[in-house]
């Protein structure tokens, strides 16, 4: 049985989300979405955030009919209709992380905010089985209260063979002692940073011998990347940010993730009916103890574990990219570099670059700052590329972590027509979202 305690520095942290760390009784109460719509409401709700604090004020995406705030939207493959309505007293526009194309719901490039008592209707083309993530951070700095974002499932058809299927959406928060919680872009001084696993302070889970898991994990942090260890158990990724990958063993049982990465991983149940199993928390800072998995009594599912799972059915992306012929463009983190905060965007603004459609794109993003940056790419999924350049890590990306004085290349081949955001926030929960964007043609 493994008891260590998961205590990596904050530079191996965050240089496992550049690549290298992945090469090598709550439930999530389920939303039962099937028809091919989608209401969303954004309003004011309230929320426990942390074990003896005053319940807090913040801002929920709430689906009608869709089960509570913390359950996960689930649809099948196809058109999506959503209609959102804005009850909050500022602006809002819908992230919509891992849905790759989907130009009417492009945030700032597609559609507009949606002012205070504003209503917008657009449809998204759900393409890809996979888990996504729903937020309503980006016009979030400085709001008067934080936003809390929806997991959102694309099923797969036919069904992957698992015997349960569980969402762990994680999201981080800063909370004063009289219980009031400041969004992202504030000063957090006088506040303590707390985490959530699926709108709860704790999620358990019980699983039977033999049982198989698939554990879908959400970073739903607005600026936190975050370290996961499962105790006691082996953990095969089999997806990353929505896009099934090559499988592989997460190496002591870690996991890293961006801010608004996603990883599936599947853990077959064969330890000892008692055995208890932390899943531990790491932001950089320390560790905690944020779920835990339970073996039970009960008699066991099957009598032998079932063999390795074989890989997720491929996406819809391309097997091989064209580096020879690609665009290649250099891309600097510098906020001063032509980036502007989200408000400020309009469709007047100089794209960093243009592209012709299907063609590769080959990035080269430098971060020169001080601070560790995290950088998404909207519209496409993209290859992390390896040193020298002759090759690509076995899984896609949408988001990505840059180091201090790094730069890391990426290749993407631009697929779908129109304008795309890309993001940039620093690994500071003061600091301000950042965009830019690319345009395919």
């Amino acid at each position: 049985m493994t008891n260590q305690v998961f205590l990596p520095s904050r530079r191996t942290l965050l240089a496992g989300l550049g690549g290298a760390a992945l090469a090598s009784g709550l439930r999530l109460p389920v939303s039962a979405q099937t028809g091919p719509a989608l209401q969303l409401q954004a309003r004011p709700a309230t929320a426990a955030l942390g074990q003896g604090l005053p319940r807090s004020q913040i801002w929920a995406l709430e689906a009608p009919n869709g089960g509570p705030v913390t359950s996960s939207l689930r649809f099948g493959k196809g058109d999506l209709a959503v209609t959102l309505s804005n009850e909050l007293s500022s602006p809002i526009v819908l992230n919509w992380l891992g849905i790759d194309g989907a130009q009417a719901a492009a945030p700032l490039t597609g559609l507009a905010p949606v002012p205070p008592g504003g209503r917008a209707s657009f449809t998204l083309p759900l393409r890809q089985a996979g888990t996504a993530l729903v937020s309503a951070q980006l016009l979030g700095d400085s709001a008067e209260r934080p936003m809390s974002s929806r997991a959102l499932i694309v099923e797969d058809s036919p069904p992957i063979p698992a015997d349960r299927d569980e969402v762990l959406l994680i999201e981080e928060w800063r909370v004063k002692a009289d219980g009031s919680a400041i969004a992202p872009g504030s000063n957090p001084e006088g506040t303590t940073a707390v985490y959530t696993v699926n709108g709860q302070p704790r999620f358990d889970l019980t699983a039977k011998v033999n049982e198989r898991v698939r554990l879908r994990f959400i970073n739903g942090c607005a600026r936190s990347p975050l370290g996961l260890r499962i105790e006691n158990h082996d953990v095969r990724v089999m997806a990353i940010d929505s896009q099934p990958s090559e499988p592989f063993p997460a190496r002591d049982g870690q996991l890293v993730l961006a801010p608004g990465s996603r990883i599936d991983v599947f853990i077959d149940a064969t330890r000892a009916p008692g055995t208890v199993s932390p899943i531990i928390l790491h932001d950089g800072t320390g560790p905690r103890t944020i779920a835990q998995l339970t073996m039970s009594n009960d008699a066991p599912v099957r009598a032998a574990p079932l063999p390795p799972a074989a890989a997720f059915p491929s996406g819809n992306l391309p097997e091989r990219l064209d580096l020879k012929g690609a665009l290649r463009t250099d891309l600097s983190l510098d906020p001063d570099a032509q980036w502007l905060a989200p408000v400020k965007f309009d469709a007047a603004t100089t794209p960093a670059y243009r592209v012709k459609r299907g063609r590769t794109v080959v990035m080269a993003i430098n971060n020169p700052t001080a601070t560790p940056v995290a950088f998404r790419l909207h519209g496409h999924h993209f290859r992390l590329l390896d040193r020298l350049d002759d090759g690509w890590k076995p899984f896609w990306l949408d988001t990505l972590m840059v180091d201090k004085g790094q730069t890391q290349r990426i290749a993407f081949m631009a697929e779908y027509a129109g304008r795309w955001l890309m993001e940039a926030a620093a690994i500071n929960w003061a600091a301000p979202k950042l965009v830019r964007s690319y345009t395919v043609e």
